[in-house]
């Protein structure tokens, strides 16, 4: 009697006949750390991607800045609306490239679980009072690895773990797929971080430099297309992700008048200082007080045998601005005081 095939079978066949063959096919991936039966509908990408998108650190992301402090106004950025902004451009690029878009979305949807409460001035602080140091990248492949799921992790598969830590300028990610959520976040957060500086004042689309705008564009969607477009028409084809010397250059120099204008704006970024000794302060406390933890970070140290700093690393990072801001007040504001 003839075995039947799955569906998940016959995806996989599907990918062989459609994905450029620099694609990362699902049926040839370097597996998981903790080897587990295939599902008989889901390729392993499309099941990492349903898993991050399930997971309480991906909803937790609604709660954390991404570059404005506490903004007056419902259209600014979250480090979740970032995200699926990050994993919508990645998507697009891999489809027209005929590449996996299920290790796309996974990679993008993931790339920032690590991130802490307060945007990168959280990440500064903890990078400063942690032992071992703190990096969003590093603690992103963390959170998937062990702390969801009381401990045991999502068990993604390497390709997804691999663009997760490598998504940054400095990474290099294995496959073509991670390849263009690095890319994909550059150009995410350089246009919709313009569109939140200028819905918030702090610069003006007419003053930002021509010799940007004139191979760019004038509006983000003109530069998201700009860029977008550049990246599959130089790399098609091809057994590597680029853009073109000219619209790179452009993109670099945009990226600096950010650093120059917005992301170091004293009007801006003027209560960073206080949310950085916020973040500080919580660290401080909690690894001098680890009796005050949740239930599930002291089992990490008493039962798990986790340094403390490493697990009081991973309370804060995990916090939400909200809940940073309630547990310092519980913690540093007398009780008589909390009426004011």
């Amino acid at each position: 009697m003839e075995e039947k095939i799955s569906i998940r079978e016959k995806q996989e066949a599907r990918e062989h006949q459609l994905f450029s063959p620099y694609a990362a096919f699902s049926d040839a991936s370097r597996g998981r750390e903790r080897a587990e039966d295939l599902c008989d509908l889901r390729p392993v990408y499309q099941r990492d991607r349903d898993r991050i998108l399930h997971s309480k650190a991906f909803r937790r992301l609604k709660g954390k800045t991404q570059v404005f402090l506490a903004p007056e106004g419902d259209h600014y950025r979250t480090r979740l609306t970032h995200t699926l902004e990050v994993a919508q451009n990645a998507r697009t690029i891999a489809r027209a490239l005929r590449l996996n878009e299920d290790l796309t979305e996974a990679i993008a949807l993931g790339h920032d679980l690590g991130h802490t409460p307060f945007g990168h001035a959280g990440e500064r602080a903890l990078n400063r009072v942690c032992p071992g140091g703190f990096n969003h990248c590093v603690q992103s492949v963390r959170v998937v690895d062990h702390l969801e799921k009381n401990g045991k992790g999502l068990n993604l598969t390497l390709e997804v773990r691999d663009g997760i830590l490598n998504h940054q300028t400095a990474g290099n990610p294995a496959t073509l797929e991670g390849k263009i959520v690095r890319l994909s976040d550059k150009i995410a957060y350089i246009n919709h971080d313009i569109d939140d500086a200028v819905r918030g004042h702090i610069i003006e689309e007419r003053k930002i430099p021509e010799e940007y705008t004139k191979i760019l564009g004038h509006s983000v969607r003109e530069r998201l297309d700009t860029m977008i477009h550049d990246i599959v028409i130089q790399s098609e084809d091809s057994c590597d992700i680029r853009m073109s010397k000219e619209v790179f250059a452009a993109m670099t120099g945009l990226r600096k008048y950010m650093f120059e204008n917005v992301y170091t704006n004293p009007i801006a970024k003027g209560e960073e200082k206080k949310a950085e000794a916020m973040v500080e302060q919580l660290y401080v406390y909690y690894a001098e007080h680890t009796e005050r933890l949740p239930e599930e970070y002291r089992y990490m140290i008493e039962k798990g045998g986790e340094a403390n700093w490493r697990v009081v690393c991973d309370y804060v990072a995990g916090m939400t601005d909200h809940y940073a801001v309630q547990k310092y007040r519980e913690i540093m504001i007398p009780d008589a005081w909390n009426v004011f």
